[in-house]
């Protein structure tokens, strides 16, 4: 295919332009969560977890978890929360979805998952965040495990300081709440980095030269679920509802 020099810099250029909108479009959403302790930033992972995500995101635009509690902390494991209200009562929820524990993300340090109870398809509004490497959390061929959809990218010192609140009884909750209420103040959709403007493509008259020898053609051309049962870790190491 023969291409004449001052179309192939427009086609070129439309090209860039073309990608750099995808790129765009394409950004992880990321959510700020703030507290009466700090907030740290956490992006969505909608590619891994759509379902998930998805869930995630229709509550944070709803404003659901405003004034909600981090109610469960253990030091070295997680915190849950965003569920509970101040008066350490459950809120209404939508219907739970579907485990997407299988996606292949990891209950690493810094992740977010969904909170759910003993079903494998139980969870709905609460979520975690992972401390420390927690592999009992992942899925086994004899287990579902805790779907990961996010991670923080940004304050994870804030999750380290909830993490170490001293901690006991608090409501319906026997252990492991703290002691001074941890509050999500709100927690909110950040706008999308805003892409640098693709530079206006070249008319016939006043672009660029392209080099002699240069290969236009070239330059054009290269322009999951869990297997196994509902059994589930062991009561120790899910995040329960």
């Amino acid at each position: 295919m023969k291409l004449n020099r001052s179309a192939a810099a427009l086609w070129v250029g439309s090209i860039l332009a073309l990608l750099s909108l995808a790129t765009s479009a394409a950004e992880p959403e990321r959510v700020r969560v703030t507290t009466n302790l700090g907030a740290f930033v956490v992006e969505v992972q909608r590619d891994r977890a759509p379902l998930t995500a998805e869930n995630f995101l229709g509550y944070v635009k709803q404003g659901y978890y405003t004034n909600t509690l981090f109610h469960r902390v253990i030091a070295n494991f997680l915190i849950q929360g965003g569920g509970v209200g101040p008066d350490y009562k459950a809120k209404p929820t939508g219907k739970p979805i579907a485990n997407e524990a299988g996606n292949g993300l990891k209950n690493l340090r810094g992740t977010v998952g969904l909170a759910r109870a003993s079903g494998p398809h139980s969870g709905d509004v609460q979520f975690y965040v992972n401390v420390a490497d927690n592999a009992d959390l992942d899925p086994l061929p004899t287990r579902w495990g805790y779907a990961v959809f996010g991670r923080v990218i940004e304050g994870m010192e804030v999750v380290d300081r909830i993490s170490i609140s001293p901690t006991g009884a608090a409501g319906p909750f026997k252990q492991d709440s703290p002691l001074a209420p941890v509050v999500i103040q709100k927690i909110e959709l950040l706008a999308a980095a805003a892409a640098p403007a693709p530079a206006p493509a070249a008319s016939p008259a006043q672009g660029t030269p392209i080099p002699e020898g240069t290969n236009l053609e070239e330059i054009v051309e290269k322009a999951p679920t869990p297997a196994g049962g509902a059994a589930t870790p062991a009561e120790s190491t899910p995040p329960p509802k």
